[in-house]
């Protein structure tokens, strides 16, 4: 069923977001796209579709439609899961192109096309405006499929890094100075192992 918990967005990037949409916040395993509903409300939250889209596909499509997508989506999840794991830590070589078959596929299938409109702002003439064909259910893996590809075509993946708290799965794009980041977020895991560290260390004065 949908999530109440918000989702975590902590990485940096959209692509390793969607990897982290399964996570342990405190004890328990969260999956934000377990169902269909809580797939509609992940994109909402990532801000990958546009709000009356999500409000169509909810209306109109039948659970089991949405369901059956949410499940393409975790298959998804867990396929860039192992190819990120695998190539974390070193560039990106032309190589891993063979991995991304699968992603290359689904980018393939995109309804997108582009459309001249208003520029974005006063005085700006005319632009151009990215749209696409919301035509199945299964057009909603498309924006998650283009994120991913943005993370693997624009991120060094020398700086993709797993969180160091001991039992946290979640994955970031290190982007600070001098890529020091060792932790999914100071206020969660950083916190822990300051407050691990500050009882070490008080244990050892106790017992010295």
């Amino acid at each position: 069923m949908a999530q109440q918990v918000p989702a975590m967005f902590l990485a940096d990037t959209t692509g390793l977001d969607f990897l982290n949409s399964i996570a342990t916040p405190v004890d328990v395993p969260v999956d934000w796209i377990d169902d269909g509903e809580g797939l509609l409300a992940w994109l909402h939250q990532a801000e990958l579709v546009p709000a009356e889209v999500l409000e169509d596909f909810r209306r109109s499509a039948l659970p089991s439609e949405m369901n059956a997508v949410a499940a393409q989506a975790r298959s998804l999840r867990e396929w860039f899961r192992g190819f990120v794991r695998e190539q974390r830590g070193a560039p990106l070589k032309p190589e891993a192109l063979t991995q991304l078959e699968p992603l290359n596929r689904l980018l393939a299938r995109d309804q997108a096309f582009l459309q001249i409109a208003p520029g974005k702002t006063t005085g700006a003439g005319l632009g151009l405006q990215a749209g696409r064909r919301w035509s199945s259910p299964e057009s909603l893996l498309q924006p998650i499929a283009e994120a991913m590809a943005r993370t693997v075509s624009e991120e060094d993946f020398s700086h993709v890094k797993a969180c160091e708290g001991p039992t946290c799965t979640l994955l970031f794009a290190d982007h600070t100075k001098g890529h020091r980041r060792r932790w999914c977020s100071m206020a969660a895991c950083g916190n822990r192992a300051k407050q691990q560290a500050h009882y070490q260390r008080k244990h050892s004065r106790s017992i010295a």
